[in-house]
């Protein structure tokens, strides 16, 4: 009942073109269980469901997070990455830690290959523009001309890791 309650509650206070509630109805990644499940007992303390594992993910690189301790933060704070991620309000996240024991618990090729294509789906829907950002964060003059600077695509920047061949 209560989970009936947040989403009634975040549909009818959210704007239709809300990222993440447009992303949920968007993205279809159910296909991680199917991937994943060779990796999972069926003994022992339940584990993270993939799909949430990938979900929490993506949100740290659509939201540029670089630590898990900050994409659970972020996460447990904004009701429309608890939507998107199927939580209720109440519910706690996983821990930080939880994500980084299950990230060494995938071999690194499928990690790679699994949020790749999750990478690729939202940019093929329209949800991710597919660019690259980095940041410097020392400040230092650079000896570089504004000429030779190029704009590098993430989808181009997976593909030369051999991430994405789809």
């Amino acid at each position: 009942m209560k989970k009936k309650l947040l989403v009634s509650v975040f549909l009818s206070m959210s704007p239709p073109n809300n990222f993440y509630r447009r992303l949920k109805s968007t993205l279809d990644i159910s296909f991680i269980r199917d991937k994943t499940r060779s990796l999972y007992g069926t003994e022992g303390q339940k584990s993270i469901d993939p799909v949430v594992f990938f979900k929490l993910m993506l949100i740290g690189y659509i939201e540029n997070l670089n630590s898990d301790r900050r994409i659970i933060e972020m996460a447990s704070m904004q009701v429309d990455m608890l939507y998107f991620l199927d939580y209720n309000i109440d519910e706690k996240l996983p821990r930080h830690s939880t994500l980084s024991r299950t990230r060494k618990l995938y071999p690194e090729d499928l990690f790679v290959d699994v949020f790749s294509w999750v990478v690729h789906l939202c940019v093929c829907k329209g949800m991710c523009k597919g660019t690259r950002q980095a940041v410097d964060s020392a400040s230092r003059r650079a000896n570089a001309s504004m000429d030779s600077l190029i704009r590098a695509e993430s989808l181009d920047y997976l593909r030369e890791l051999g991430a994405v061949q789809r």
